[in-house]
């Protein structure tokens, strides 16, 4: 099939056109027009075959992921998901492939009431660029650099299960069979916490979202915000998948550094701490406070009220 007719027979048609979508999918550019007093909030992923991936994913794991990774960065600056545009590069044509893969895209765009306007297909070595664009009011966008002393830190959700799927995959572990699903799912199918980055926007000082490991993704935060943090790994969310797998010393570290949990970790303010827990727990959203930020510009940790040295760290390409 031609690049073009592929294009309309897979993408042109969808569930959602939005209003704001002056014009999608079919010319040179798409066209939108924002409310007024929003930022428009634009974020790109690209998933990359046997990197982001294990090379035999299924095509609607892909195509959930590929959106999810983007989802999670605007959720990560409290912006509401509006439009994407995907650039696909495939190795050959293939009718089931694309099928599915657009199921697991299109499960997603639904679900936000996201529209597709636009992108591009090649022919070449798999992989998957999308640009997600989303809208925040301009006087209240989350950022990474605003994160003071004495602020709380909080992560989402439970840390380290995807990171343990991946090294399933990879044959670096043995899981129990009954544990398999439940942690090839949190891999392919992760959630990315939309509604409580718009909730964190009144209460949150910094936020950013986890995709290459804990201490890596605080590091940027404590970066950006001048200030540096304790962890107290006693209190980190694990599953008891994960430490009933690999104990809990190396379960803590995998929490730390494994990566693809497309969680929040963000920083609150002591006056914002208990409306914040209030709230995100009347939505429920499963959330857990894990240290404190401080003035001394670096990452500590402890464990049972003393400090512990560690040596970990999390995904860099090119490292």
């Amino acid at each position: 099939m031609k690049e073009f007719n592929l294009i309309k027979r897979f993408f042109t048609e969808q569930v959602t056109n939005r209003k704001d979508v002056v014009l999608g999918i079919g010319d040179d550019c798409a066209l939108i027009s924002p409310p007024e007093r929003q930022h428009i909030a634009i974020t790109t992923d690209t998933l990359v075959s046997g990197v982001h991936f294990p090379v035999n994913t299924s095509p609607r794991a892909i195509g959930h992921k590929s959106i999810a990774v983007n989802l999670s960065d605007l959720a990560a600056m409290g912006a509401e998901p509006a439009w994407v545009s995907l650039a696909l590069t495939l190795p050959e044509f293939n009718e089931q492939w694309l099928t599915e893969f657009c199921a697991g895209l299109f499960e997603l765009c639904e679900y936000y009431n996201i529209q597709l306007i636009g992108g591009d297909t090649t022919q070449g070595p798999l992989s998957i660029t999308v640009t997600a664009q989303g809208l925040v009011p301009i006087d209240t966008p989350l950022r990474r650099s605003g994160a003071k002393a004495g602020d709380w830190v909080y992560v989402t959700g439970e840390l380290g299960d995807a990171a343990l799927a991946l090294k399933h995959l990879q044959d670096e572990v043995v899981i129990e069979s009954s544990f398999v699903e439940p942690i090839l799912t949190k891999l392919d199918f992760p959630k990315p916490r939309v509604l409580a980055g718009q909730i964190l926007r009144e209460y949150a000082s910094s936020a950013i979202d986890l995709s290459d490991g804990l201490i890596s993704d605080l590091g940027h935060i404590c970066h950006s915000s001048g200030v540096g943090a304790n962890i107290v790994l006693d209190a980190l969310p694990l599953s008891n998948i994960l430490v009933d797998t690999l104990g809990l010393e190396q379960a803590i570290e995998l929490a730390l550094a494994g990566g693809d949990d497309y969680e929040l970790l963000f920083t609150v303010s002591e006056d914002n701490k208990v409306g914040m827990e209030t709230v995100l727990a009347n939505a429920g959203i499963p959330l857990t406070c894990i240290g404190q930020m401080n003035t001394s510009e670096k990452i500590t940790t402890t464990m049972d009220n003393k400090a512990i040295s560690i040596n970990v760290k999390g995904f860099e390409h090119f490292s």
